[in-house]
């Protein structure tokens, strides 16, 4: 089964030339980095707990657009700008994937347009 792409005005604005969302195997859905950019104003906080929970609201926003929750997210990528912002991420990812939290990763690079958080996910129907 071919993948495609799932577009839909409920999802986030994509920041670039990518799909915020691919379904591949009827199965597996593979959602692209949500950045912590309120959707409404194009504009990131400059508090990392603000960015985060804006960040986990899209990934989550681009789940109900395919008919998914955060229950159905079984791998997650975390890019931080910032490594000293670990705890507070562990908080919140507790937070948000409370029964059976997916495995994850958590790279430290330099996120675009001062960005400080990025989640991407893997999740199965």
């Amino acid at each position: 089964m071919p993948a495609r792409a799932i577009k839909n005005d409920k999802m986030p604005v994509s920041l670039g030339p990518y799909s915020q969302a691919t379904v591949a195997y009827g199965e597996l859905v593979f959602i692209a980095g949500q950045a912590g950019i309120d959707p409404k104003t194009g504009d990131a906080p400059e508090d990392f707990e603000a960015q985060a929970r804006n960040a986990f609201a899209n990934l989550s926003t681009v789940l109900s657009a395919v008919g998914l929750t955060l229950r159905n997210v079984v791998k997650t990528t975390v890019y931080l700008a910032d490594a000293s912002q670990f705890p507070t991420l562990n908080r919140l990812f507790g937070e948000y994937f409370v029964d059976s939290p997916p495995t994850r990763a958590v790279p430290i690079v330099e996120l675009p347009k001062g960005l400080l958080i990025s989640v991407e996910a893997i999740a199965a129907r």
